[in-house]
């Protein structure tokens, strides 16, 4: 059973983050399952620490945009809409190079509140980062 209640292509998604901080990273959404997210990143020098790794608030900027994402299209759009309370990110190992591929899953979705799960790989299937966020639901 899908959990999307406000019905979207994967083009729409992309669309509507034009010229925003999705579209500054590099986000393009790939996939939407009936209970899931996917998005990929190609990672690119200006994603990166001097020392060559990704910097740790990319993985920040691409948890939020994908949990963000996907638990606005999880509430009526016309009634509601989501807006980020709290991101928590475990950085398990570096990335460097490649396309990056970020899943957002719900933990919970309620009348106030969304906690959703957004892991992070790289090309390999490597966990590069480990993510929650919480979402408050807003009255329109």
């Amino acid at each position: 059973m899908s959990i999307w209640k406000t019905p979207v292509t994967l083009e729409q998604m992309n669309e509507r983050g034009a010229g925003l901080f999705s579209d500054t990273l590099g986000i393009r959404f790939t996939e939407l399952g009936d209970d899931y997210l996917l998005a990929e990143m190609l990672l690119q020098k200006k994603h990166k620490q001097p020392i060559g790794i990704m910097n740790g608030g990319v993985s920040c900027g691409i948890a939020e945009t994908v949990g963000s994402t996907a638990a606005n299209y999880a509430v009526d759009l016309t009634k509601q809409y989501c807006v980020g309370l709290d991101i928590n990110t475990n950085h398990i190992r570096p990335a460097t190079e490649g396309v990056l591929t970020a899943k957002a899953y719900p933990h919970h979705i309620g009348r106030t509140t969304h906690v959703w799960a957004i892991e992070i790989i790289d090309e390999k299937g490597r966990l590069i980062s480990i993510n929650r966020l919480t979402m408050a639901v807003k009255d329109r």
